[in-house]
């Protein structure tokens, strides 16, 4: 979602944005997501900081989920704007997680990247647009590659409408709309909705709220 200078989040939702932190820069969430079906909820907490030449570095801390039993993962990432177009509204993004399980081990470690574009249009319209590839038994136990999307939608001074989308059959497999609303100058709260690309049906769909804070 379109933000101050250094005050980048690292994704729109679920899918990285064309965002990166100024060097210094730090930045802090905390995601909540829950699904009714199975009475479930799930914890990620996150730090990201701009380490400059438009890179910005950060781990999350996947995996914890109430009930349990838990599987945390520290994941370290990394995010490279490789190319600014300014004026002309295109960006290209390249980005790097890295699994590293540490506790009820289904595997030892795993990946996910990915490459996308984004452009933003003179409505202020963020478009997003790219490919990815998790390793086998990261969101299923196969190798998954596929296209992630985005939309984000400025909406007066404080409120930005938004969705974004992992195509495929796997536990990342989700269209989730919804909102950021800017609460203070560092504060800003996250609703959506995220969808199922398969199951939904069965209940395979889910809350997901989030905070956001900027440190500096």
């Amino acid at each position: 979602m379109p933000v101050p200078p250094g005050a980048a989040q690292q994704t729109i939702f679920n899918v990285p944005n064309g965002d990166v932190l100024d060097k210094g820069k730090i930045y802090g969430e905390f995601d909540f997501a829950y699904l009714s079906q199975a009475s479930a909820g799930t914890y990620t907490p996150r730090l990201v900081a701009g380490v400059g030449h438009k890179i910005e570095i950060g781990m999350n801390l996947n995996g914890i989920t109430s009930p349990g039993p838990s599987q945390t993962t520290p994941t370290p990432t990394l995010k490279w704007k490789a190319y600014d177009g300014g004026k002309n509204g295109w960006a290209f993004i390249i980005g790097d997680d890295v699994f590293l399980p540490t506790q009820n081990r289904t595997y030892d470690v795993g990946n996910y990247v990915y490459a996308e574009f984004t452009k933003t249009l003179k409505s202020h319209t963020r478009l997003t647009f790219g490919a990815f590839d998790f390793t086998s038994k990261v969101v299923a136990s196969e190798n998954k590659a596929g296209g992630q999307f985005g939309i984000e939608q400025p909406v007066g001074n404080r409120v930005t409408l938004a969705a974004d989308w992992f195509t495929g059959n796997h536990s990342a497999g989700y269209f989730t709309p919804g909102a950021a609303i800017k609460l203070t100058s560092k504060l800003t709260a996250y609703t959506a909705y995220e969808i199922g690309n398969s199951n939904l049906s069965r209940g395979n769909h889910l809350l997901l709220l989030e905070l956001g804070w900027n440190f500096n």
